[in-house]
């Protein structure tokens, strides 16, 4: 690899758990598993400490002339079986006779030395006791209240907090325009005698018809801008995930392949001469273990714009145990904090089951203590705005951001330039038709694509007595803010939480438990689709007959 190797050491302790390792696996080693690799794998017995350095040793003299990964697996036992309360000899009678009579490592290799002359045992003896004593004195200071956590040491990490949002200042995230347009040139500049495919050469047209101002921006060009301006102001860009340079949905061609030779062409990474690295990297469909490695590197770049793109926003389920153990409770339990940010592809569209939901209420019900951040932004801008505001705060939490599908290519979700150079990622969008707002009978709350469809619904109706509201931050969730956007509309109008999800899925729930059946001293309901134990039908017919029912309800008088 290009790291010059790696040095995977394998702590193996299986000897002794309750699962013993001929079924708890389909091989005679758990280092098996690396043959594929065709590098070493060495054994060590982990009760000669002096056997796994000389092991160690030679592992790195190959790394270090070959440039190639080595397998350590160390052999250990546990002592106590499963768990210090456990009796391991219910189950393993024979093994433990022998482990009983086994010395400590500590006490073998002291006998080693002591036989070797190599120290006393008074020497011995001191060695411990000095040890335990700064052990001691290390666990009364973090105990104390002037114990100092990782994140607030200095380093990388001196300029940022966590804690809660309402306490982290907003920073402006507006780009000079003409520093957009020149950006959007960038972007599509190619070295001489690169050819792409032609489709991809309108693509790049379109971009500098958006630098004219002949069209708006697109998601692709507002999430590029996001990028570039990041970029040229020294913060890394980093983002893996299945064809992510490409994008799932063809949209982003983040990198270029020629057409005739398949070099390729990374605009993002040749945009100014000082510019911060920028790394887009297709990733293999191993989510969990991509997920994990993308948000340990985000505890070591803070003042980098960190991502994880899933393919579809259900492949997430494949990494929910780090989003579960890691993302959402690290702040908690450990005071890491961390800015990684997860693209999650979402949205109704008659794909069934298994491309419709990034499971949103999964990341909700996780949702305390301002954790996290989910938000589903409806336009190019709000994209822009949302990404920069990610790193150029230093309030640290990860970002969860429902992404679209379809909505990428409607002609309807653009935003123009000058959104970008000015403003900032708004919570809530307000209602952008011109409404006789006494006369409002309903306002709906919504998220995502289904606002689209809302609105197409009500101009088909000219249903100007309804009001619709995007609530782009689901989490953190000001009340402050929902007030004062439902303040404008007269106090005997409803408000209606309307969403594609199945009832027991989305946000509903949650709202739901959060403001029960009042909302700002309003009526509070929710529609959606019935509970459902799958997320979606598997029928683009059915979909769309759900569909047209629930606008239909959105808009109903009774």
């Amino acid at each position: 690899s290009r790291g010059g190797g790696t040095l995977h050491l394998v702590g193996n302790n299986q000897i002794g758990l309750t699962t013993g390792p001929r079924v708890a696996r389909s091989c005679m080693y758990a280092t098996d598993v690396a043959k594929m690799l065709q590098i070493p794998i060495f054994h060590v017995n982990g009760e000669d400490p002096e056997a796994v350095a000389q092991v160690v040793n030679l592992a790195m003299d190959f790394r270090r002339e070959f440039q190639r990964d080595v397998v350590i697996d160390m052999y250990c036992f546990r002592r106590r079986g499963h768990n210090e309360a456990d009796e391991p000899a219910f189950t393993q009678p024979a093994l433990y006779r022998v482990i009983e009579k086994r010395p400590s490592v500590h006490e073998s290799y002291l006998e080693k030395l002591l036989t070797l002359g190599e120290m006393t045992r008074e020497e011995a003896r001191q060695i411990v006791e000095q040890q335990q004593a700064k052990l001691a004195a290390d666990l009364t200071v973090a105990k104390s209240d002037d114990f100092v956590h990782a994140s607030d040491v200095g380093g990388v990490w001196a300029f940022y907090v966590g804690g809660r949002e309402r306490e982290a200042a907003d920073v402006d995230t507006g780009v000079r325009r003409e520093v957009l347009q020149d950006l959007l040139r960038r972007l599509v500049a190619l070295p001489d005698g690169f050819q792409p495919h032609a489709k991809i050469r309108k693509f790049l047209d379109g971009r500098l018809q958006m630098a004219d101002g002949t069209l708006p921006l697109d998601w692709s060009a507002a999430e590029a801008l996001a990028f570039a301006t990041l970029a040229v102001q020294g913060q890394r860009i980093r983002l893996t995930g299945q064809d992510s340079q490409r994008g799932t949905f063809s949209h982003r061609h983040a990198v270029v392949h020629d057409a005739v030779t398949d070099e390729t062409w990374c605009s993002l990474e040749h945009l100014a001469p000082d510019q911060a690295p920028v790394e887009i990297a297709n990733s293999p469909l191993s989510e969990a273990g991509v997920l994990g490695f993308e948000y340990g590197y985000s505890l070591d770049c803070p003042d980098g714009l960190v991502m994880w793109e899933a393919q579809f926003g259900d492949f997430v389920n494949a990494a929910q145990v780090v989003i579960d153990q890691f993302i959402v409770s690290a702040e908690d339990k450990w005071n890491r904090l961390s800015g990684l940010v997860l693209l999650l592809p979402h949205g109704f569209e008659g794909q069934g089951p298994e491309h419709s939901s990034a499971r949103l209420e999964r990341f909700l019900d996780l949702a305390a203590e301002d954790n996290i951040q989910v938000v589903t932004p409806t336009t190019p801008a709000q994209l822009f705005h949302c990404l920069r505001r990610q790193v150029l705060r230093p309030w640290r939490k990860p970002l969860v951001v429902m992404t679209p599908k379809s909505l990428l290519r409607n002609p309807k979700c653009v935003s123009p330039l000058e959104h970008c150079a000015t403003g900032r990622f708004e919570r809530i969008l307000a209602d952008g038709r011109e409404l006789d707002r006494e006369r409002v009978r309903r306002i709906v709350l919504c998220g995502g694509k289904v606002a689209f469809e809302l609105e197409e619904e009500r101009e088909k109706r000219s249903a100007l007595d309804v009001a619709i509201l995007r609530i782009e931050q689901l989490y953190p969730l000001s009340d402050d803010e929902l007030r004062a956007a439902l303040a404008p509309y007269g106090k005997d109008a409803e408000v209606v939480w309307v969403q594609e999800e199945p009832e027991n899925a989305g946000a509903w729930r949650f709202l739901r438990a959060r403001y029960g059946e009042r909302l700002c001293g309003r009526g509070f309901r929710g529609l959606a689709r019935r509970a459902a134990a799958a997320p979606a039908t598997g029928s683009p017919a059915s979909h769309r007959i759900e569909q047209a029912a629930l606008l239909e309800r959105a808009f109903a008088t009774d």
